[in-house]
């Protein structure tokens, strides 16, 4: 998922988005020690997409708090 997806995402979304990567990484975790994963690749853009959706949550927090002084 790019940036750009994030952004049009509304912030409930992106969390209920970011929950699901983070079991999904828990899993991929499970995976790699078991030697059960053969797509490496995949636990790296897991947790990109879970900075990339906490960038955006935090922006968008950072703007309400700044909106309301």
């Amino acid at each position: 998922m790019n940036i750009k997806e994030v952004r049009e995402l509304s912030t409930e979304d992106i969390k209920i988005k970011l929950l699901n990567i983070r079991q999904e990484l828990m899993n991929l975790r499970f995976q790699i020690v078991t030697g059960q994963l053969t797509d490496t690749s995949r636990f790296k853009i897991a947790r990109r997409d879970i900075a990339r959706m906490e960038t955006i949550l935090n922006e968008r927090a950072r703007q309400e708090k700044e909106g309301k002084k």
